[in-house]
């Protein structure tokens, strides 16, 4: 074992390779009997056990938390292999996934920030001032990605991104965590439409939610199940209830949602827009979701990045997302291939470069691209 992971360039030790044992996240090889009391050996190294150290041993550094380099271990598994001839990352102990993904989410500042709410729920207006206070501090200086249709126009025009472009600002999603954790009747429903204006879930603006909210207060529209809301909003709970084949998903409908969102993103970058790249994001605009996929997404994530985007996942809403992005996907998968250009992905990149550097101008080929985008 140590002898193949050193042709990895991966240095362990004896009594590593035992801890990992004995903390259930490395099994053990088969071993053979050798009879009358003689011991057993091992016949042969087996490669799952092999590829399994050689994953903690790329992410598990020295006074690293073993927690933290599990759910590495468990990102990593969950993406495709760099080529074909490289073996895939075999899965980490779903039970040490769990139990690293509650550990770090307990130490999250979202999950703080809702214990610290629920608190001072019964604080009075001094416990309140003082949730307020923190809130604002941390999410207060928040702005999420700037519309990238927006953008693009701007760098097509030949002009400077404006600030009125920038996406949601933090201090309208105060309103939202003080609904969570303080309850929705402590907030009034002018502050919690422009709070869920700026996540911008379903296209709708502060003006839209004010009267959707105004109508199910007045018993006028469907009601608000506010309890719902709270419950999901505890990442800890969620990690807890999950089963084992939850979490798997949930991290599947993360890792397809990231493409889906990279790709809308890169639009906003003058990357060359195709049929299917369009399909695919006026299924994101219809469904109204890109400020939140901005919020709940890191391309390069930490791991306690990840594993708060793996518990906002496990809401069967993004599964239902996901979904509906991935059969669009299957109508059409080529979204890298523009219409007349027979040198495929190559000339899609050198096309990109040429964009980006500013060799030729910005919409002087404007009849290659779906709409004239280019």
């Amino acid at each position: 074992m140590i002898h193949a992971l050193v042709g990895r360039d991966l240095v362990v030790t004896a009594s590593q390779l035992e801890s990992w044992r004995r903390a259930g996240l490395l099994p053990r090889h088969r071993r053979r009997g050798l009879g009358q009391g003689r011991g057993s050996v091992v016949d042969a190294v087996d490669p799952l056990v092999v590829e399994s150290a050689a994953a903690l041993a790329r992410h598990l550094r020295q006074g690293r938390d073993r927690r933290l380099a599990v759910l590495e271990w468990f990102a990593e598994a969950g993406m495709p292999p760099a080529a074909p001839e490289v073996a895939p990352v075999p899965e980490p102990p779903v039970a040490a996934v769990r139990e690293a993904l509650v550990w770090v989410l307990q130490r999250s500042a979202s999950q703080r920030l809702v214990e610290f709410a629920r608190s001072a729920a019964g604080a009075g207006e001094e416990g309140q001032d003082a949730w307020y206070a923190a809130a604002g501090r941390l999410m207060g200086s928040y702005r999420g990605a700037a519309n990238p249709a927006l953008v693009r126009a701007a760098l097509e025009a030949g002009g400077d991104v404006p600030a009125e472009v920038g996406g949601p600002d933090g201090r309208s999603m105060v309103h939202v965590a003080a609904a969570i954790g303080l309850g929705a009747q402590e907030v009034g429903a002018d502050a919690l439409a422009e709070g869920f204006a700026a996540f911008g879930m379903f296209g709708l603006t502060a003006a839209d939610w004010a009267q959707v909210l105004g109508a199910a207060e007045h018993g006028e529209g469907p009601p608000v199940d506010w309890g719902l809301l709270q419950q999901n909003s505890d990442m800890v709970a969620l990690a807890l209830r999950a089963s084992d084949e939850e979490l798997l998903r949930a991290r599947e409908v993360l890792v397809g949602l990231r493409m889906f969102y990279g790709l809308y993103v890169l639009h906003g970058l003058l990357l060359p827009d195709t049929p299917a790249q369009a399909a695919l994001r006026q299924r994101i605009d219809e469904w109204g979701v890109f400020p939140f996929l901005d919020h709940a997404i890191a391309i390069n994530p930490s791991p306690r990045q990840f594993a708060e985007s793996l518990a906002v996942f496990l809401e069967p809403f993004f599964d239902g997302l996901y979904q509906i992005l991935m059969d669009q996907f299957a109508e059409n998968p080529d979204i890298f291939s523009i219409p007349g250009d027979e040198t495929g992905a190559v000339g899609f990149g050198e096309k990109w470069m040429r964009l980006t550097k500013g060799s030729r101008g910005v919409g002087e080929d404007a009849d290659d691209g779906p709409g004239g985008s280019l």
